[in-house]
């Protein structure tokens, strides 16, 4: 027994050094023998595919692929065989094994870039756009016992918290109904936006709580409004009431369902409070289509006729970029004098008008650290509602490694080697700096880069 076990153990060895060698026809004969040795792992806990996938062998891959191994297992990291192709940079291979087992193209061809869904971006609602200048359905909707409306108070949402308020996860919105602001809609002073339907949920047969045919789903409203902050509390039933007095920490704080609700309310509203009066010619305007739009009350106005960007909520784009160093193994981070003590981030700047991303990208980058940048690849962008921005985000490979800070936009930037930046962002014994928090991109970009190619 034990000579026959002995036996085993140099086939699966055999087995496992011709993948890791990149030698396809050896695998494939000995597969041919023993079909079992497929998914078997040796002492070090991987199987085949993972090793063709750590040294970069893709016609290995293929084969065991086509003889329908598992890319699923993991091993004592928790990585599978796409995980580890996509550390070790080989993206021919992470695209293969990324691909769905229908055989479906890459989202981006070319690319083992995944759809990534940030914080703030969620669409929890549907827009339904259409409506919003359906007056009567509108008026529907907002008297309906099922509305759901949220309450801003210079531009915070009203909300409730539980247990400590600095944790988070523990901070909810309040969902008010028609009798609790039925008389602050009547106010001139208050605004209102049509945010959307809940999405329907995709019934289920263990359900019994599915929607009626033809029944409407829960219409959702924002409600911005000068009234005292105080006496705004006195409408909410739930305890623990508060309007967040710093937004750009505590709406972090949000589950990503209500988080993705926020994003556009606080952005419009913020819009409404700047366009009170229109930019065309000085006169006052009033709200339209739902909130989303303003028109102008001076008949003659120009900005009455045709399509103006006045006239409609304002997205402001930024570009904010993880730099690569030549050697692909450091990136460029910078801090503000106002970061908090240790905090490293991305860099990053407003896109200009007639400008390019990648072109922003280069000014932005060389503008504030004085390193030049060539290549340029957009990975994903983030809604910012600090009032209305986009969050462009990119990597960008260097061209020049001499660092010479703007002391006006920057007061530090730094080449962080990758060891330094993976001790930091999953919190070393002796962490190099202070990652910024998870639901910003910049967190998301620097993760990304971590995983993939360092040669870009």
């Amino acid at each position: 027994m034990s000579v026959q076990s002995s036996a085993e153990e140099e086939l699966l060895e055999k087995f496992l050094d011709a993948a890791a060698r990149g030698h396809a026809p050896q695998v494939s004969s000995l597969l041919a023998h023993v079909p079992s040795l497929i998914n078997q792992t040796g002492s070090s806990g991987w199987t085949a595919l993972m090793l063709a996938a750590r040294h970069g062998h893709f016609p290995v891959v293929e084969e065991l692929l086509s003889r329908g191994c598992d890319k699923f297992s993991v091993n004592s990291s928790s990585q599978t065989a796409y995980d580890v192709a996509r550390f070790w940079g080989h993206r021919h291979i992470s695209g293969l094994l990324g691909r769905p087992d229908h055989g479906a193209l890459p989202v981006l061809p070319g690319s083992d870039l995944v759809p990534q869904e940030n914080y703030f971006s969620r669409e929890t609602l549907d827009r339904l756009s259409a409506r919003r200048t359906d007056s009567e359905w509108l008026e529907a909707r907002r008297r309906d016992a099922d509305t759901v409306y949220l309450l801003f108070s210079s531009l915070s949402p009203m909300v409730s918290c539980s247990g400590d308020h600095g944790s988070e996860g523990n901070m909810k919105l309040c969902r008010l109904r028609y009798e609790d602001v039925r008389d602050l809609l009547q106010e001139p002073a208050t605004v209102l936006v049509f945010l959307g339907v809940e999405r329907r949920k995709k019934p289920s047969s263990s359900s019994s709580q599915t929607q009626a045919v033809g029944e409407e789903p829960p219409a959702w409203f924002a409600v911005g409004t000068d009234e005292d902050a105080a006496e705004l509390l006195k409408r909410c039933r739930e305890k623990n009431c508060l309007f967040p007095k710093t937004p750009n920490r505590d709406l972090l704080k949000l589950s990503e369902e209500e988080a993705g609700v926020v994003a556009p309310a606080r952005s419009v509203l913020a819009w409404h409070g700047s366009y009170s009066f229109c930019a065309t010619c000085g006169s006052g305007t009033r709200p339209e289509e739902a909130g989303h739009k303003r028109s102008c009350l001076n008949a003659a106005c120009r900005s009455r006729r045709g399509v103006h960007n006045t006239c409609y909520p304002r997205v402001d784009p930024v570009v904010i970029m993880l730099v690569i160093h030549p050697d692909g193994n450091q990136c460029l981070l910078g801090r503000k004098k106002v970061f908090p003590v240790g905090l490293f981030s991305c860099l990053a700047g407003f896109i200009e008008p007639g400008e390019t991303m990648e072109e922003a990208v280069r000014r932005e980058t060389e503008e504030e650290s004085g390193v030049k940048v060539g290549p340029v690849q957009y990975v994903s962008c983030q809604p910012w509602p600090m009032p209305s921005s986009l969050m462009i985000g990119c990597l960008a490979v260097a061209m020049s490694t001499d660092i010479k800070v703007d002391e006006k936009e920057i007061e530090e930037a730094r080449w962080f080697p990758r060891q330094q930046v993976i001790d930091s962002l999953f919190r070393g014994e002796s962490p190099a700096f202070v990652v910024p928090p998870r639901q910003t991109i910049a967190h998301q970009l620097i993760r990304h880069w971590v995983g993939i190619n360092s040669n870009l």
